[in-house]
């Protein structure tokens, strides 16, 4: 009896149930809660129809479709390398990375089936035509500018896919042994040079400092015979001007200062000299010291 009851009722109820079930259905198909990492591309009848973005989004249940559901985060690139060949004609390998994130899922999808792989491809074709835009030493010492170049080319080649390239990198430079062998030869020769031109700057301003060393000492010995000479000129000025104040007097004090300055000389000499003397000159020397003691 139990059971003939409860089979009544669903019966009875079976319609309540199928609506209720189907209530449910389309509210679970209806109501799509999107995360922030991602982006869901809504389809309608196979056609791309709108793109749903973070939080709680409604679509039209049996109508439209979430076809796909597309992470937004950044993405990397497996490292990849490929040949080049410089300007000058010199082989190397390039090690490159890049990093990208999709900004509109709705051209990803529909106009590009391999993203990583077309993203590869174009780096590669890029990296090789700058590279032979530049010599071998510009690849070296101008890393940066050549990132920059390549990231600028790769974002304007990706820009119909939606796809936007947030840093493009050089990971290594790599050469053959013989050109690395030659460079080691090249960076030899040019420290010797170096070398050589710094002790011939070195050879040169010694020189230099030397004949303004012997300049100097020639302006001094210049300015100090200048200094001399302006005193003896001093010096005659004033005896000349005492002879013209004084007359004759004076003039024998200076003849006799100057005899007795002589004597003295002679007297502080080594002993060994042998001086010929006049037969008056104790006379004049007597006379000497008598003027300079004011007798007459």
């Amino acid at each position: 009896m139990n059971e003939d009851f409860l089979i009544g009722l669903i019966s009875q109820n079976a319609i309540y149930l199928l609506g209720a079930i189907f209530l449910i259905v389309i509210i679970f198909k209806g109501v799509h809660i999107v995360p922030q990492s991602e982006k869901f591309v809504v389809e309608r009848f196979g056609r791309l129809h709108s793109v749903l973005g973070p939080g709680i989004n409604f679509i039209v249940p049996l109508l439209d479709n979430v076809a796909h559901r597309i992470s937004v985060l950044e993405r990397q690139l497996p490292s990849a390398s490929q040949d080049a060949i410089t300007k000058d004609n010199v082989l190397v390998q390039i090690d490159t990375s890049v990093f990208y994130r999709i900004i509109e899922p709705e051209k990803t999808v529909y106009r590009i089936r391999d993203v990583d792989a077309a993203i590869a491809t174009t780096v590669a074709g890029i990296v090789r035509a700058e590279i032979g835009k530049m010599d071998l030493d510009e690849v070296q010492s101008n890393r940066a500018q050549l990132i920059g170049q390549i990231q600028e080319s790769v974002e304007d080649a990706v820009d119909d896919w939606g796809i936007q390239v947030t840093r493009a990198e050089i990971l290594d430079v790599n050469l053959d042994q013989a050109t690395r062998d030659a460079m080691l030869q090249q960076l030899n020769a040019e420290r010797a040079r170096r070398a050589q031109v710094t002790e011939a700057e070195g050879t040169k301003r010694a020189v230099e400092l030397a004949a303004e060393g012997q300049l100097y000492a020639a302006e001094q010995i210049a300015k100090a015979r200048r200094i001399q000479a302006d005193a003896e000129a001093y010096a005659t000025e004033v005896v000349a001007k005492a002879i013209r104040e004084n007359g004759i007097e004076a003039a024998q004090y200076q003849v006799a200062l100057k005899q007795v300055e002589a004597l003295n000389a002679l007297g502080n000499g080594e002993g060994k000299q042998t001086i010929v003397l006049p037969a008056h000159a104790l006379e004049a020397f007597g006379d000497a010291f008598k003027l300079l003691k004011g007798g007459k």
